[in-house]
C-alpha cells in the first residue's frame, strides 16, 4: 500500500468520521482512518482536538467517495 496512492477526503469529529466510513464501506469503498493524535501521548492542554480524524481513500475510488461524502454532509446540514 503506497502512501501516495491515498488521498484525504475528510477531516472531522470521530462520530462523523465513523458514519462516513460505514457509508463508504457499504458502497464498496475501503476508507483508511487516520487519528491525528499520533501515539496517544499528546498532552490534552494546548493540543489539537484529540477526537479529530481523517478519512483517506485510494485514488482510484476518489471520485465516487467524494460524491458520497458530499451527499452525506449535505443531508447532515439539512437536518
Amino acid at each position: 500500500m503506497a502512501h501516495q496512492d491515498y488521498i484525504k477526503i475528510y477531516t472531522g469529529e470521530f462520530i462523523t468520521v465513523q458514519r462516513i466510513s460505514d457509508i463508504l464501506e457499504n458502497e464498496g469503498i475501503t476508507p483508511v482512518i487516520k487519528d491525528r493524535t499520533g501515539s496517544g501521548l499528546t498532552p490534552l492542554f494546548g493540543a489539537s482536538n484529540p477526537s479529530v480524524q481523517e478519512i483517506h481513500v485510494h485514488k482510484e475510488e476518489l471520485d465516487n467517495a467524494v460524491k458520497i461524502v458530499e451527499s452525506f454532509l449535505s443531508e447532515l446540514q439539512n437536518d
